[in-house]
């Protein structure tokens, strides 16, 4: 990735934070017939291994059971929060008119190793712990146990667990910062006005 350091996030809680607060990542692996992406969302653990560990499912019919090797080299793309940006937001630009629209954003790149985890045990602590956290606003959350127990049996036997063992950590975070202050603040106050609070707050935060 194109990274200038200028936009590179070196922080590691920002980089877990971004994927915490967008878990639905784009799996890149390298197979038989070239590259692929599975889009999956991911338990983070910031606990396992030297930089964390990602877990999540695949169907049992995904090519990926029959191609992916364990111990593979793969990478998941998480992008944080995004928007294309006008030039005439930019105060500078009407004193000048030497701007041109942009695309703000934040992306985290994973690199890692593959595992297969083809174990129901290892499947159902997945899907359980995922439900937990994405029914957790939920005025009733759904459970497991709420579906007939035959149901689930076959959901799970349809499914398999895999994990990425995170071995290297690359965020990206470009929020202007290589405008002026008062262009980047400006800009950032109009994505605020228009709804765009993730990125209008980060961009505010920028140095």
């Amino acid at each position: 990735m194109y990274n200038p350091p200028h936009f590179a996030i070196r922080d590691p809680e920002v980089l877990q934070g971004i994927i915490r607060e967008h878990p639905l990542g784009a799996l890149v692996t390298l197979g038989p017939d070239g590259l692929d992406a599975n889009h999956l969302p991911f338990e983070f653990d910031a606990t396992r291994g030297a930089l964390g560990v990602l877990t999540a499912h695949i169907a049992r019919a995904n090519p990926l059971l029959q191609q992916g090797r364990d111990g593979a080299r793969v990478m998941v793309i998480f992008r944080g929060h995004e928007s294309y940006i006008s030039p005439n937001w930019y105060p500078s630009k009407h004193e000048t008119h030497r701007l041109v629209p942009t695309w703000n954003y934040e992306v985290v790149h994973a690199h890692g190793r593959l595992a297969i985890m083809d174990e129901e045990r290892f499947v159902r602590g997945v899907v359980a712990r995922l439900t937990r956290v994405h029914e957790a606003g939920e005025p009733r959350p759904w459970k497991m146990g709420d579906s007939p127990p035959d149901y689930i049996d076959g959901m799970l036997k349809a499914i398999v667990g895999i994990e990425v063992e995170i071995t290297r950590l690359e965020g990206k975070a470009k929020l202007s910062q290589n405008r002026e202050a008062r262009d980047r603040l400006n800009a950032a106050d109009t994505l605020l006005e228009r709804g765009e609070h993730g990125l209008g707050r980060a961009m505010r935060d920028a140095r």
